[in-house]
């Protein structure tokens, strides 16, 4: 098949695409065919203004309903939708586990963020992360990513989740009523906005350690302005039932 309709970049003079861009729809069929590759979206996103604008629409768009369709369908029912241009962000969160840098959100520790192969997002668990008069929310989070190990700290367990409608949510509505303040430096790793921190606002509640299988005292989640959550945990060991069962 011959490609000859292009498309001139008007973004910027000094684009490297001097000869024009194929199709929106063209370059749709070829990342389809390559599964919405989030490398090679994030590659062509660095070519110029024009691919990272048709990534941001498009690309990004299709690769969240490719990975996390039964999620997706929900945040955007009844109404709610997610703005073209947070995408590219709910991408990363499906696939990044952020990790944490000394004097970052997480003080003490050092751990590089890095993607992740496969991650399961859960309302039923997010549930575990709201305070009792919030459970009317929606709340998507994963199980903890475990780094084992980590000297004085233990094991370790990052986690992250999305909000639906978070605009509308109980929780917002709670932090800006309590008058929490937002962080003053560090922001969301995903979408580059503010945070609350839950633990902070004192609605971080029990049933969210059990959840996670950490310690009661060593859990911290941050909330974003778009609704994005980051969090960490010290994991409990594991016991000796657990650990034979599985070496079996």
């Amino acid at each position: 098949m011959i490609l000859t309709k292009q498309y001139r970049c008007i973004h910027s003079a000094s684009c490297p695409c001097t000869k024009g861009h194929l199709s929106e729809d063209v370059i749709f069929l070829v990342f389809h065919n390559l599964n919405w590759n989030p490398k090679l979206i994030a590659t062509l996103s660095c070519v110029c203004k024009w691919f990272d604008d048709l990534a941001k629409r498009v690309l990004w768009k299709e690769f969240c309903r490719s990975r996390a369709p039964k999620m997706l369908r929900d945040l955007q029912s009844n109404g709610s939708h997610i703005v073209d241009g947070n995408w590219r962000a709910l991408g990363k969160l499906l696939i990044y586990c952020s990790g944490c840098t000394k004097g970052g959100l997480f003080n003490s520790i050092q751990i590089p963020g890095h993607f992740v192969n496969q991650t399961r997002f859960s309302r039923t668990s997010g549930q575990s992360f709201l305070l009792p008069q919030c459970r009317t929310d929606v709340l998507y989070v994963t199980d903890p990513c475990e780094h084992s190990d980590q000297g004085e700290e233990g094991d370790v367990g990052f986690f992250r989740g999305v909000f639906k409608s978070f605009a509308t949510s109980k929780v917002r509505k709670m932090l800006i009523n309590m008058g929490a303040k937002l962080h003053p430096t560090e922001v969301c790793p995903y979408c580059r906005a503010k945070l609350w921190s839950m633990l902070q606002a004192k609605m971080i509640p029990q049933s969210a350690s059990f959840r996670l299988g950490s310690y009661d005292d060593y859990i911290e989640y941050y909330v974003c302005l778009n609704g994005h959550m980051l969090g960490i945990c010290t994991l409990l060991p594991l016991s000796e039932s657990e650990e034979a069962s599985e070496l079996e």
